[in-house]
């Protein structure tokens, strides 16, 4: 599963006294909204995983598992939820990936799966994951962008994303067209999401993060910049109904959208993502569409 990153939309230090770090990808000298095309957003954030994987993976990997399916934050899991129905024989593709916690939970569900990413950073601790376990079946990797994926039309059964690709790129409705275009008549695309009206509010687990400070309309790009003014992140916004509206233009249909409640016992914080939060407003959004036959 590839997760939001621990700390989005927080504020960067921009006291020009500063010392900058020794890594110059720690540069890091500001927040903007601004235009982020999809040459800037994808060369980015591709520079970003790779460089955040190995930490990512050390401090969300025992929320995450090496081999489980966990949709978001609030730990629901497909074992629970059933949102790609049944998998044993399906030709699966995971989109945004990361290390492959969710293909890896679906291969042993008998789901002819492949796990792809941007980020061979990411990637990379997929095959370190199968490296350390004594046995099992090995994973079929693929770097590519969402934007471009390197499959024949109609030939997969489910393609899915638990927060890969989708806020990640400029142009997320072409990435509800590729899905479109390789699903069989009949195929699933789910996929989850930070949820929309979480970027009207601060990325702040208390209290001051249940105070709107944006608009929910706003859909400029939030980017993290270096000193240079150059991208090293970027995360794009859009709004329940455009979610919808790509979709549905993508020839697909609307067949749940899923706003998973908080549960009583789980007390973990990630990001903003936290229970006093979590048990007020939605976190997440989990989209479920299917190509009609």
């Amino acid at each position: 599963m590839s997760t939001p990153p621990p700390d989005p939309r927080q504020d960067l230090p921009q006291d020009p006294r500063q010392e900058p770090p020794l890594d110059p990808y720690l540069q890091a000298a500001a927040v903007a909204r601004r235009p982020a095309d999809d040459r800037e957003t994808v060369t980015a954030n591709r520079s970003w995983w790779d460089a955040e994987a190995d930490d990512y993976y050390l401090e969300h990997g025992g929320f995450l598992g090496d081999d489980d399916f966990v949709w978001g934050p609030e730990g629901l899991r497909e074992e629970d939820a059933r949102l790609l129905g049944d998998v044993d024989g399906r030709r699966v593709l995971e989109i945004g990936a990361g290390a492959g916690q969710c293909s890896r939970w679906l291969l042993g569900r008998g789901a002819r799966v492949v796990a792809s990413d941007l980020s061979s950073g990411m990637l990379a601790q997929g095959v370190a994951i199968e490296a350390r376990a004594a046995a099992g079946r090995r994973l079929p990797y693929v770097q590519c962008d969402g934007l471009h994926l390197p499959f024949a039309g109609e030939t997969l059964d489910v393609v899915f994303t638990a927060y890969g690709v989708v806020p990640f790129v400029a142009d997320s409705a072409r990435v509800m067209r590729e899905a479109a275009r390789v699903l069989r008549p009949g195929g699933r695309l789910v996929f989850s999401t930070t949820h929309p009206i979480r970027w009207a509010l601060p990325d702040d687990p208390g209290p001051d993060g249940l105070v709107v400070t944006h608009s929910y309309f706003d859909r400029t790009p939030y980017v993290e910049q270096d000193r240079a003014g150059v991208a090293t992140y970027v995360e794009h916004h859009r709004t329940l109904g455009d979610r919808v509206r790509e979709l549905v233009a993508a020839g697909l249909e609307v067949v749940d959208v899923v706003e998973p409640e908080w549960p009583d016992d789980h007390e973990a914080v990630w990001g903003g993502w936290s229970p006093m939060r979590g048990r007020l407003v939605p976190g997440t959004a989990i989209f479920v569409a299917r190509r009609p036959d």
